[in-house]
């Protein structure tokens, strides 16, 4: 074998060496993941095969893929894929990308269903709101097989991303789609749910030129803009929320940190919701703020 033979480990080494120079994020696992995905493979077969030699053909896609990369594009878009609750989405430019942070949404319906703190627990009715790829109503739709779900986005793209991912799960069937404006679908057909989930844009307007590269330049801004104090659609979404909900119903909604506590005075001053609490993420910051409906709307305790 040649000294100027590319195999996969030599590829992997001076490719890891190089995007850490460039100061890319953890740039063997990029190294890895983009020639796993060149080669359409998976990153244990590298490793299998270190010393395999590479062909002119599979050099250059790979090449091409962390042009891609160096230009701040995110891996998940180049790759198209991304993970959640242990499932793979597919993702692109339409959809934000599934972060963990949002896994903590649906472990909270998980125990409130689990639990039989829901509504209807036999078969409870649960909304996806702002689903974006769909991750969340498609993990719900594997973790609760008896729950009845609906799933809405004001991006058709997104829906159509979403329904995708539906049928790459084997779960098209389970899941009802609205294209709408929040909550509105629900609003004009008087449907009601036992929970609605959320993770809608909360970004405040003027700092989306602050956020990183990958994210600013390539993820839908519709999707992340969430108006001059980024509480634009979460204002909406408590103020229409009990409409929606059966009695004892349950709101959860992520949000920044710093948006809680402004969230829950709107909740007091609503006198639509009792019981509530924060939830922290996985970095231990609160991230998500879960509310049930007051019985008889009045019945409400503090914030």
């Amino acid at each position: 074998m040649g000294t100027d033979t590319w195999t996969i480990g030599r590829l992997l080494e001076i490719t890891a060496a190089f995007l850490e120079k460039k100061g890319i994020e953890s740039p063997r696992l990029c190294a890895d993941i983009l020639l796993s995905h060149a080669l359409h493979t998976d990153r244990v077969k590298l490793y299998l095969h270190y010393d395999q030699p590479l062909t002119d053909r599979e050099i250059a896609k790979f090449r091409s893929l962390i042009k891609r990369r160096l230009r701040g594009e995110p891996i998940q878009y180049i790759t198209g894929i991304q993970e959640f609750w242990s499932m793979d989405f597919m993702v692109g430019p339409q959809v934000l990308i599934p972060r963990p942070e949002s896994e903590v949404l649906l472990e909270q319906v998980l125990s409130l269903s689990r639990g039989k703190k829901i509504p209807n627990p036999e078969r409870p009715k649960i909304l996806d709101l702002c689903t974006g790829s769909g991750a969340l109503v498609i993990a719900l739709a594997h973790e609760i097989p008896e729950a009845s779900l609906w799933a809405c986005d004001i991006s058709a793209a997104a829906l159509e991303m979403a329904l995708a991912n539906t049928r790459k799960h084997g779960v098209e069937s389970r899941i009802v789609f609205l294209q709408g404006n929040l909550l509105d679908p629900f609003l004009k057909r008087d449907i009601r749910f036992d929970a609605i989930v959320s993770n809608p844009p909360y970004i405040p307007s003027m700092t989306l030129d602050a956020l990183c590269p990958e994210v600013r330049d390539y993820e839908p801004k519709q999707a992340l803009d969430g108006g001059e104090d980024g509480m634009t659609y979460i204002e909406r979404i408590i103020a229409d929320g009990p409409a929606c909900l059966n009695p004892r119903g349950w709101l959860l909604i992520e949000m920044d940190p710093e948006q809680l506590p402004l969230a829950s005075k709107q909740m007091d001053h609503s006198g639509r919701f009792g019981e509530r609490c924060f939830v922290k993420d996985y970095s231990h910051r609160d991230r998500v703020l879960m509310a049930r409906k007051a019985e008889n709307e009045r019945d409400t305790i503090p914030g």
